[in-house]
């Protein structure tokens, strides 16, 4: 009887492992998305150089994808702990209404002192409507999903009555460039990004503070017994979400040189929550993974990208983008692979060949 090489069960072994990688769905359907686009747009992924600025569809995707990507980083640290937040698309709002307001009412709206206090003051209403999230769900004990609901109601109309239910337009090149901007030929809003999830990379990773989040995630009242303060990490985790939804919110409001309280930011807590989780991270809390996150957020607006480009009727566009999010969390699920393409592990034992390998395997006495 042959029996495979060694080569052949090399290779094989590399496979597996590489498609048990939790990465490796969510960069395979982010990769067929780009492809499905070729045959509508054949310049897809041409890159053309224009004024000095890097223009293309892949430059736009990541452009118009950077708002959801900051929301979706910031989402991925509360759902590590056990939580969910619901209040992003709010903060988005308030944060790009409060700082368009104060901008609107100077004098001189190009002024760089005036630009940085308008957005401080924004930055600041985000982080308290963070603290008053985290305040709810760590110290009253409250569902996160009621907790954050009260500000994804209120705060939309929060952000209307400062705006007075009109859209407020300003003309500010400062504050122009965050969004809007160009930088080294590149969108500037990338560079933001890209500082953002550097610096949650090497906080989660670099220190313990990644370990104390999927702790308390894991068993909150364990990890307090032990000596970690969840209820702190809890509450700050709610804060930096809310700062990542207000610095969204200062991107979305730049990019149109406007703010809209009813519309800015409306829905974007779904969609962070749908790329957190092809991304990789659990709902169930204790395991996180920024860089899957950043991975489905793309994936996600690659799926917003592609249906505008091969032309999905505009009354289908939810029902078309949620069948695709549905097949790309069950291409994830490893069940369902088991199932459909029937990829149990080739070379694991059945029960009944593993029971008298168990009772070939020496034995071992524990001395009492």
């Amino acid at each position: 009887m042959s029996t495979p090489s060694v080569a052949t069960t090399g290779t094989t072994s590399r496979w597996r492992a590489l498609t048990h990688h939790h990465l490796f769905w969510p960069v395979a359907v982010l990769i067929a998305l780009l492809l499905v686009n070729v045959p509508f747009t054949p310049d897809f992924f041409s890159v053309r150089m224009t004024d000095g600025h890097l223009y293309g569809s892949l430059v736009s995707i990541v452009l118009f994808g950077s708002p959801l990507i900051l929301v979706a980083v910031g989402m991925t640290l509360v759902i590590a702990t056990g939580g969910i937040d619901l209040s992003v698309g709010a903060v988005v709002a308030i944060t790009g209404a409060l700082t368009c307001s104060y901008i609107s009412d100077q004098t001189d709206q190009n002024a760089l002192s005036a630009v940085f206090l308008a957005m401080g003051i924004g930055l600041v209403a985000a982080v308290l409507c963070g603290l008053w999230n985290g305040f709810l769900v760590a110290r009253m004990g409250i569902q996160p999903i009621i907790a954050t609901l009260i500000i994804m109601v209120a705060g939309r109309g929060v952000a209307q009555l400062i705006t007075d239910g009109q859209i407020i337009t300003i003309n500010s090149e400062p504050y122009k460039l965050i969004g809007g901007g160009y930088w080294l030929t590149l969108p500037f809003s990338i560079f933001v990004v890209a500082a953002v999830v550097a610096i949650t990379v090497a906080l989660t990773r670099r220190t313990a503070l990644g370990l104390l989040v999927e702790s308390v995630g894991g068993n909150a009242e364990a990890s307090r017994l032990v000596g970690i303060r969840s209820r702190r990490i809890k509450i700050m985790v709610y804060m930096f979400c809310a700062l990542c939804a207000g610095i969204a919110g200062l991107m979305i409001s730049s990019n149109t040189s406007a703010a809209d309280g009813n519309n800015a930011g409306l829905w974007i807590e779904l969609d962070a929550i749908l790329a957190v989780v092809i991304g990789g991270t659990s709902l169930l809390g204790g395991r996180f993974s920024i860089g899957g996150t950043v991975i489905g957020a793309l994936v996600i607006q690659t799926l917003t990208t592609t249906i505008y480009t091969i032309g999905v009727p505009t009354q289908t566009n939810l029902v078309f983008k949620a069948v695709v999010v549905i097949v790309v969390c069950l291409l994830q699920s490893p069940k369902f692979r088991a199932k459909v393409f029937g990829a149990k592990g080739r070379g694991q034992a059945t029960p009944a060949q593993a029971a008298p390998a168990a009772d070939a395997a020496p034995k071992m006495e524990v001395s009492r």
